[in-house]
């Protein structure tokens, strides 16, 4: 099918809005936004990125994880947003993602784990938000003590804390 010259200049012009609109899907964060989502991602609510806010990632469910660390003294409790279903949310298309602390820790991390693994993305320790001293605002936690391949240093340094971006690639 062969688009008239006035009809392919029209679909040009508003493809642009298209994407636009479909981007106003994602809230704008309310309160200081602590994570920026960029990279492959299909859904923006800032130039090149997804910013939220802790409501915002609170809004989309909280999950727990109960696990040993070796950060922590016994069993610690996690409760966060899915890794899995935030990137769901922003549409990443990408198989890997680099998280970037902010004392400027860069690690890598395979999609799938967020799936595979139930990772999640903690904004509370035992009941409490983790300020910035303390591993905060926001700690990748895999479910350690849940499988023997977990409780090792490749995903003990997938676990970045002070998290402030994602970066799906």
């Amino acid at each position: 099918m062969k688009l008239s010259r006035p009809l392919f200049f029209l679909v040009t012009w508003l493809l642009p809005f298209c994407t636009v609109a479909y981007a106003e899907n994602l809230a704008q964060p309310q309160g200081k936004p602590i994570l920026s989502v960029s990279g492959n991602i299909r859904n923006f609510n800032t130039s090149g990125a997804a910013q939220f806010d802790r409501e915002m990632l609170e809004a989309l469910g909280m999950q727990v994880i109960d696990t040993a660390t070796p950060w922590y003294e016994g069993r610690t409790r996690f409760e966060g947003v899915s890794l899995d279903k935030l990137m769901q949310l922003v549409g990443a298309t990408g198989t890997t993602v680099t998280a970037v602390a902010l004392n400027d820790y860069v690690t890598t991390i395979p999609m799938e784990d967020f799936k595979k693994f139930r990772v999640l993305l903690a904004l509370k320790r035992d009941g409490a938000y983790m300020p910035v001293r303390d591993k905060g605002p926001l700690f990748i936690v895999y479910p350690y003590d849940s499988d023997p391949q977990l409780a090792t240093q490749t995903y003990y340094g997938r676990s970045a804390w002070q998290l402030a971006k994602l970066i799906v690639q």
